[in-house]
């Protein structure tokens, strides 16, 4: 029986991966929790679906037929803001760079447990949910070097991640584009994907999110750079 104390999961999923056996026994287990689950065998059959837009939730491939699994995450992210986890078997050394800065909320290598898989679905949709709905106030305290989360909970950060809260506040609810960040870090700013930006960012929302229960409004916006979508001020 599910734990009732534990983060709420998606009403309805999409589940689009090519490996018909791993596909149908992962939605049979999280069919066993509740969740509506569609598969798909690969990005086109979502595409044609009647309603590709409209899942509280979506688990991606990387190597589908069809669109390519991260272009596939850049058509989602053009159309909704649900949440988007990436479980794939492929293990280039850009991949993380390119799911997080295409628009995914997570990235799990394979194999990954389904009971990771599991929690991996209940933190990223915890988060997504919450961020239309939350008012708290996030409050940078720079003397400190803290932030302080809506539930009062102060996490201290490093000089990096000061700087990048900086940059976020300076925003004040704006996108910031990986130039932009790059320039305020003083950091060469590149057309290639940027490995070290994307995990300075995921670093920094891991950080956050192991010190509050408090959902964290961090997003990576595809093309474009990075979005702090809650109140933020500066002390």
């Amino acid at each position: 029986m599910p734990n009732s104390t534990a983060s709420p999961l998606p009403r309805t999923l999409a589940l689009v991966d090519d490996d018909p056996e791993y596909r149908e026994y992962l939605a049979a287990h999280l069919r066993g929790l509740d969740i509506e689950v569609q598969t798909f065998a690969d990005s086109n059959e979502l595409l044609a679906h009647t309603s590709p837009f409209s899942f509280n939730f979506y688990i991606l491939d990387l190597m589908l037929p069809g669109v390519d699994g991260v272009e596939l995450i850049r058509i989602l992210r053009r159309r909704t803001q649900a949440g988007l986890l990436v479980v794939s078997g492929r293990l280039a050394p850009d991949v993380f760079s390119s799911v997080v800065d295409a628009g995914a909320d997570m990235h799990l290598a394979k194999p990954a447990s389904f009971d990771q898989v599991v929690v991996a679905i209940r933190a990223v949709h915890r988060r997504v949910t919450s961020y239309s709905g939350s008012s708290g106030e996030w409050l940078l305290d720079r003397q400190a070097g803290r932030l302080i989360a809506p539930d009062g909970v102060r996490i201290d950060l490093s000089d990096l991640d000061l700087a990048v809260m900086e940059r976020f506040v300076q925003a004040e609810g704006q996108a910031v584009t990986r130039e932009s960040l790059c320039h305020h870090l003083g950091r060469p700013v590149s057309e290639e994907p940027d490995n070290t930006l994307s995990a300075i960012i995921y670093r920094l929302r891991r950080r956050i999110e192991r010190a509050t229960a408090s959902p964290v409004p961090l997003q990576a916006l595809s093309r474009v750079g990075y979005v702090f979508r809650g109140p933020l001020r500066s002390a």
